[in-house]
């Protein structure tokens, strides 16, 4: 078998280097795509679920609202079953979340969500909820500002229930696996934050992320109910 003329080798060499090519060149936009996938992702994470939870929000306070002036004291909605507003003056008077029953993905990627099981507003006992930190509509993105002392209002369609927080908004971080912070009493194991440990109490507990890249923990403040009025402009 004669062997290849100079030419036909330069030929060979040539193919080989257009195939690399090609293949360095298709290697190269899959990278780039899969990149942008995931610049997308983190986008939609930070700003699209947060633009889609508030209108959520802002869906289920009308047709909570509008259900208080028809009589009923909660309301079925897609996001689920509404029952209150959360008003915190601290970050804001136009400051209104919805609070669902239940604490699933769907409830949460809504406003709040209020632990089965676990009190009614203004009940004695312990009115549990939870809310993201970042991402859905971050309810609770500004915790750590909240004080000892703070207003928490809880408006149903007849009262809005006045608790003043007990521990400020960064005072208690535990485990997500601290179930013990929902219980009608929570008494801390460790010896550190909790409530007045007083029987017959009408307590409320916010729990959230502790930080906001990271879900091992969670942020807890706890208040005492402090007052009670009528609800203006329903019942």
């Amino acid at each position: 078998m004669a062997a290849p003329t100079q030419q036909e080798a330069r030929a060979r060499q040539d193919g080989r280097r257009d195939r690399r090519r090609r293949v360095g060149f298709w290697a190269g936009i899959v990278l780039i795509l899969a990149g942008l996938s995931m610049v997308g992702y983190v986008l939609w994470q930070f700003y699209g679920t947060n633009w889609v939870s508030h209108r959520h929000q802002d869906q289920a306070v009308q047709e909570l609202r509008k259900g208080w002036g028809q009589g009923r004291s909660a309301v079925t909605t897609e996001f689920g079953k509404a029952q209150a507003l959360i008003e915190i003056p601290r970050f804001g008077k136009d400051y209104a979340i919805p609070v669902f029953a239940g604490t699933s993905d769907d409830v949460l990627a809504a406003g709040y969500g209020h632990f089965t099981g676990t009190a009614g507003p203004g009940r004695v006992g312990n009115y549990a909820l939870a809310a993201h930190r970042v991402t859905h509509g971050e309810p609770l993105r500004h915790m750590p500002d909240l004080q000892k002392g703070d207003e928490i209002r809880v408006v149903t369609r007849t009262t809005t229930y006045v608790y003043r927080l007990t521990s400020g908004g960064d005072d208690l971080v535990v485990p997500f696996t601290a179930g013990w912070v929902t219980d009608p009493l929570p008494h801390n194991p460790d010896g550190g934050v909790e409530p007045a440990q007083r029987r017959g109490q009408r307590l409320i507990t916010l729990t959230t992320c502790s930080e906001l890249f990271h879900t091992d923990n969670r942020m807890i403040a706890f208040g005492v109910l402090a007052g009670k009025h009528p609800t203006a402009g329903t019942g």
